[in-house]
């Protein structure tokens, strides 16, 4: 069995995809597979995902018509091998280390995810550069890590510690005081984690909406017995204005948030345990619903 899937939707990123697909090959751990997704790309994301598969077997391809990134999770999720899953956009792209250290750690702990951060530097460097009108560098330096040394915690109560709040005194929970900041694991994206795979390769994107990811993460966190946070900076997070999230429009979006918020609260209604169910009230359904009224009101 491959130790790590690596699920990849592609759609129209040509511009940005050898960086990803590079930063997979540039791992310091090999035992690994990456499927690629093409969700029916109209320029040359098909063709260099091919090229890529052709020298390298460990990347696979599966081209599909354009049913959105939810769909093509979905695919993905059904053809993976691995026994941990990685998400990772195809505009974005990973430290070298990533696989290595959060292998290492759901491995030390027993952990069904392992829970990261990503360069908030690398993102604000680029955001002040798109300003500017500054060209983007050509490479990155990445800071090395000592696993050794990397501080981490383990919990078995991942809801303690989740929250899709911003700022870090969201947590509504009676030992407020006692949470150390930097293991708070903000906002549900994919990518965030490292995921035991039978702990999530049943569950399903909702097909057609964007917010797919946060009734997804609700399930997620059902499937989660015992969890790692590293407050470690290895996703590097590409701020395209073109992506699928940041081009959709308002009215798209409130519908979306519509139904996503529908599904979480469905979801979590048939959860006999009070504590996680007002958990997941608290700090997921709250901010989504605060959201979605804000977009409400500027409609």
């Amino acid at each position: 069995m491959t130790r790590i899937s690596v699920i990849i939707p592609v759609y129209n990123s040509e511009a940005y995809l050898g960086r990803c697909l590079d930063s997979l090959k540039a791992q310091g751990f090999n035992d690994w597979e990456a499927i690629c997704v093409d969700d029916g790309s109209t320029d040359g994301s098909a063709a260099m995902l091919d090229e890529y598969s052709e020298g390298d077997k460990r990347i696979k391809v599966v081209h599909k018509r354009n049913e959105g990134v939810s769909e093509a999770r979905n695919t993905a999720l059904k053809a993976c091998s691995g026994e941990y899953i990685l998400f990772v956009d195809s505009d974005d792209f990973l430290h070298p280390q990533t696989m290595e250290i959060c292998l290492h750690f759901a491995e030390k702990h027993g952990s069904d995810l392992v829970a990261f951060t990503y360069s908030r530097s690398y993102r604000t460097r680029l955001m002040a550069r798109h300003i500017l009108n500054i060209p983007e560098p050509k490479t990155t330096t990445f800071p090395k890590f000592d696993i050794s040394e990397i501080e981490s915690l383990r919990t078995e109560d991942i809801y303690a510690w989740a929250t899709e709040y911003s700022h870090g005194n969201a947590l509504d929970t009676e030992s407020r005081e006692e949470h150390d900041k930097r293991w708070i694991v903000k906002h549900c994206q994919p990518w965030r984690c490292l995921y035991r795979a039978e702990a999530i390769r049943d569950i399903r994107f909702i097909k057609g909406i964007i917010y797919e990811d946060f009734p997804w993460w609700g399930e997620v966190l059902l499937n989660t017995r015992c969890a790692s946070i590293i407050n470690l900076p290895l996703y590097y997070y590409y701020p395209n204005k073109t992506s699928y999230i940041l081009s959709s429009n308002q009215e798209y979006r409130i519908q979306s948030l519509k139904i996503a918020i529908a599904a979480a609260k469905e979801l979590y209604a048939g959860v006999s345990d009070e504590y996680r169910r007002t958990m997941w009230e608290n700090n997921f359904i709250k901010p989504f619903e605060e959201k979605l009224a804000k977009k409400l009101k500027k409609a």
